[in-house]
């Protein structure tokens, strides 16, 4: 691969005749212009390098086309700004770092939507559907707030009208921004429940005012989602225990989280609801509950909660290694709380809810040893009595919560 430093290049709709004249200059002298064919065809006959588009998939072709031209003076082509949703992150991985990496960048497609519709870009929330699950558009989904959707073609205006109208908000106001700083800029406005617009030019953003239906369900940011935003049979944390749960496990950025014995897979849903880079596996025994996790995962926006079918603790094998473990369910099947354990790094979170006098023994042998909080968690709901109102107590949780430290060895249970 070449010594040299690759250069990217951001390029917008308006072409050659809006990049800054360093810009200009790179592309000349470039003895090899990589990118999009749309980005290719912008460029004037006096970028005379030879012309190579993206194979697709495109990430996993990188090392072996710059390889290909080592030696040379390669300059890349990106839509807008390369860092933002764009080839720059997988360049930066490719070539070990950015020092053998020169970025130009243009604005960027969000730049110029928040410019036209008067959004401020810090109050504006963005995200790419390009490679990505629509469902996870479902997330993000809260009255009042600004979406900028970075579009992953012709077709996708009319797919995120039909999800908004399924989700309770058919009343969003939405602008579909096409071809954005160039000649052919055009705007198509309407709400999503009304949506009758043809597909127009692949290159748009979406830009989604939302406003929740009168009636549509309110989903929260914080856990303990109501019961019934889950598909379920029963097997569900309920709310305020879910709640304390996920209290307990603390997610934050980036973690993984292994819900073993995902029930309705309600742990974690909302482990990938607190922020968009939480990611989770959920193990479960039952193929029909397996199926009930990826539909309620896809219903409430984290599609790429990882479902594993199969038995607990052979499934566990081969799992990449988790920050947290949650365990809500066959915690008495021989060696699963001990390969949890053993699964954990230091610093790592157990967390196992029980409801039986057989596994909450269980969980006070593992406490004597290591410690934590062993805690009973009860909750009461006010009921009709007759003409009057009275609690109705449901069974009580025993949870045990507790941080793996040097040293920590499973008891022989």
């Amino acid at each position: 691969m070449s010594h040299a430093p690759v250069t990217v290049v951001g390029i917008g709709a308006d072409g050659w005749p809006g990049l800054a004249p360093a810009a200009r200059e790179e592309l000349c002298r470039a003895e090899v212009l990589v990118g999009g064919p749309r980005q290719l065809d912008l460029l004037p006959p006096e970028c005379a390098g030879e012309r190579v588009a993206w194979p697709s998939p495109l990430r996993p072709a990188v090392p072996g086309l710059l390889t290909a031209h080592a030696g040379r003076r390669v300059c890349v082509l990106a839509s807008g700004d390369p860092m933002f949703f764009g080839i720059g992150r997988t360049l930066v991985d490719v070539l070990g770092g950015p020092a053998r990496l020169r970025v130009l960048p243009h604005p960027s497609s969000v730049s110029y939507a928040c410019a036209r519709l008067g959004w401020p870009l810090d109050d504006t929330e963005v995200l790419s559907l390009v490679g990505r699950p629509l469902a996870a558009l479902a997330a993000a989904l809260h009255h009042g707030r600004r979406l900028l959707l970075l579009s992953a073609g012709a077709g996708t205006p009319p797919e995120v009208a039909a999800l908004l109208a399924a989700r309770g908000f058919g009343p969003s106001r939405m602008t579909v921004l096409e071809q954005l700083g160039g000649e052919r800029e055009r705007h198509v406005t309407g709400t999503a429940d009304g949506w009758e617009a043809p597909p127009g030019d692949a290159l748009n953003v979406i830009a989604v005012e939302c406003l929740r239906a009168p009636g549509a369900p309110r989903l929260p940011l914080t856990p303990g989602l109501p019961d019934d935003a889950f598909e379920h049979d029963g097997q569900l944390t309920k709310r305020h225990v879910r709640a304390a749960t996920l209290a307990a496990l603390a997610p934050a950025p980036g973690e993984l989280l292994w819900d073993v014995g995902g029930g309705s897979g309600s742990i974690g849903i909302e482990w990938m609801r607190a922020h968009r880079s939480c990611r989770a596996v959920a193990v479960e025994r039952d193929p029909v509950r397996a199926g009930r996790i990826a539909r309620n995962a896809g219903a409430l926006g984290v599609p790429a909660l990882r479902v594993v079918t199969g038995a607990a603790p052979a499934s566990l094998a081969g799992l990449p290694v988790p920050d947290a473990v949650f365990v809500g369910g066959g915690l008495t099947a021989p060696g699963l709380l001990a390969a949890c354990w053993e699964a954990l790094p230091e610093g790592g979170r157990l967390v196992a809810n029980t409801v039986t006098l057989e596994s909450e023994a269980l969980l006070t042998e593992w406490y004597r040893r290591h410690g934590g909080e062993l805690t009973r968690l009860a909750v009461a709901h006010a009921v009709p009595v007759g003409g009057f109102t009275g609690w109705r107590q449901a069974m009580p949780v025993t949870q045990w919560s507790v941080v793996k430290t040097v040293g920590s060895v499973a008891p022989a249970v």
